[in-house]
Formats: C-alpha cells, sequence, structure tokens
C-alpha cells in the first residue's frame, strides 16, 4: 500500500458477496475510511471483521471535510473512498474529492468492482457501445425537462438513475414523446429480489402505473432513431422544439448532425418559432 494514497474501494450494489478480495485488503490497512453514510458502511465493515476508523463524507459535508482529506494525504495517510453501494466518484460526492486529490497531485488508485450502471446494461440486450450515462436525474422543473428532452435526442443507449418515488413520472413523460423505443428498468440491482422489466416506454411507464415501484432503479433507454442524420435542418428543429428542447441546445444539435453553422441554424429555429406564433 502506498503511503499518502487515495483509493477508490467499490462497494457491492447489495450482495456483500460483490467485494474483491482487493477491496477488503485496502479496507483493512487504510488509515481512514471516508463513507457517505457510516452506519451503512459499518454494517459492512462489521461483517468482515474490518475496524478501520471511519469519516463521513456526503453531499452536505463535502465541502468542509474535503480539505481535512486532503490534508490527512498530504501528511502521508492512506484513505479509503466508499460510497454507500457500488464505485466511488460514479454519481457519487466522492467525484470531488478525486478532482482536487489529482489537482494537488496526491495519488488516486481506483480498484475495480460493482456499478449500477453498468451491470443493467450488461444484462439490458441493449446496443452496449456507445452509451452515455446521465447519472441521477434533476427530481422536477424546467432542468429535469431539459435533460428528458436531451436524453430523447440521444443516438446512444441512454442509462440515468431514478428515485422510485419518481420512475412513474419520468417514464410516462419519456413514453408521451416516443413510446415505442425499447427500454429496460432494473430494480434491486444484486438483491433477492432484483427484476428488470423491458419493453417499449408505452408498455413498461403501463406496467409501473399499475405496481408501485420499489428500490433503486437504473434506467436503459435504447438509442433514439439513427435516420435523423438523414433528415434535414428544418425537420430536425421541429423534432427538438417538439420534445421542449431549448433553442440553443437544438441548435447545437441540429449543427453537429447536419455540419451546417450553429448561428445559422439558430436563425432557422427563431423564424420557426416565430411562424408558429
Amino acid at each position: 500500500m502506498k503511503k499518502g494514497t487515495l483509493y477508490l474501494c467499490p462497494t457491492p450494489l447489495g450482495n456483500l458477496e460483490d467485494i474483491t478480495l482487493r477491496v477488503l485488503r485496502i479496507l483493512r490497512e487504510a488509515d481512514k475510511i471516508a463513507a457517505e453514510d457510516t452506519r451503512q458502511t459499518r454494517k459492512l465493515l462489521s461483517h468482515y471483521g474490518i475496524h478501520t476508523p471511519l469519516v463521513s463524507y456526503h453531499e452536505h459535508n463535502k465541502r468542509q471535510r474535503t480539505p481535512q482529506l486532503l490534508q490527512w494525504l498530504h501528511n502521508g495517510e492512506t484513505i479509503a473512498l466508499v460510497s454507500d453501494a457500488g464505485t466511488p466518484a460514479i454519481a457519487d460526492p466522492g467525484e470531488e474529492l478525486v478532482k482536487k486529490a489529482v489537482a494537488e497531485q496526491h495519488t488516486v488508485i481506483a480498484l475495480p468492482g460493482p456499478v449500477a450502471a453498468v451491470t443493467a446494461l450488461s444484462a439490458s440486450g441493449l446496443p452496449a457501445v456507445p452509451f452515455v450515462f446521465y447519472g441521477f436525474l434533476p427530481p422536477r422543473g424546467a432542468q429535469k425537462k431539459t435533460i428528458l428532452a436531451k436524453i430523447l435526442a440521444e443516438d446512444k443507449t441512454v442509462i440515468f438513475y431514478e428515485a422510485p418515488h419518481r420512475l412513474r413520472r419520468t417514464l410516462a413523460a419519456l413514453a408521451a414523446a416516443d413510446g415505442d423505443r425499447q427500454v429496460v428498468v432494473a430494480r434491486e440491482l444484486t438483491k433477492l429480489h432484483e427484476t428488470y422489466h423491458r419493453g417499449t416506454l408505452a408498455e413498461v411507464s403501463s406496467y409501473f402505473t399499475q405496481v408501485e415501484p420499489q428500490g433503486e432503479c437504473t434506467v436503459v433507454l435504447a438509442p433514439g432513431v439513427q435516420a435523423k442524420e438523414e433528415l434535414g435542418a428544418d425537420a430536425l428543429i421541429a423534432h427538438y422544439l417538439d420534445l421542449g428542447m431549448p433553442a440553443g441546445q437544438a441548435a447545437q444539435e441540429v449543427a453537429r448532425l447536419t455540419g451546417l453553422p450553429r448561428n445559422e441554424i439558430y436563425r432557422l429555429i427563431l423564424a420557426q418559432k416565430k411562424e408558429g406564433q
């Protein structure tokens, strides 16, 4: 083990057997473990008889805690960073600590292990390459509407996380725009009640109107219509505006697909909006 090193230690998504021997060794040998939820991590450590000191590191204290952790690294201590489940720094508060540690030229070593997004993708049956990962979606409002429009416009497989109490509304919004697109909703990954719900957006959305979503959900969405590149600028503009995409973002996407200048596309967008008034 290298002194003054930040180790990124993946932890099980749900099944305690899904942890590597190397992660267990680092957790035992580190000077400290920085955990998103110390109560959750303490259960894992207790199961494996590990007694390394724990400190909390989460969304609400990361600004205050980051300088302290960096100072410990500077002093030559080794820190194991863990999240509640899965790999640290992936849709996780640990991302900020990793950025700062790299900026200060500390050694950062990532250990391989569970990632819910990749686990769901591998079993989805949808195209695995290329894919784009959106992490946790915004809970509501204009920001979420913009993200959903961007997701619908993707020509790659899309993966994102959604809370169970927001899943119905999210699926309904996506289905209203493109109900025929294939989707997989993975729930309770690696746990006793692990399930994969496959079908079109319309079918899966309808299913969850009748069944209460439970457990953390990973959504894998098939790529959009591949023929978009063959459409003209006017048709693409109309498509993205219908999805609710902001004018600036629509201009960027259409310019990317057509090769036309962004400012020219933006003028066409304004013209279409004016005609629609």
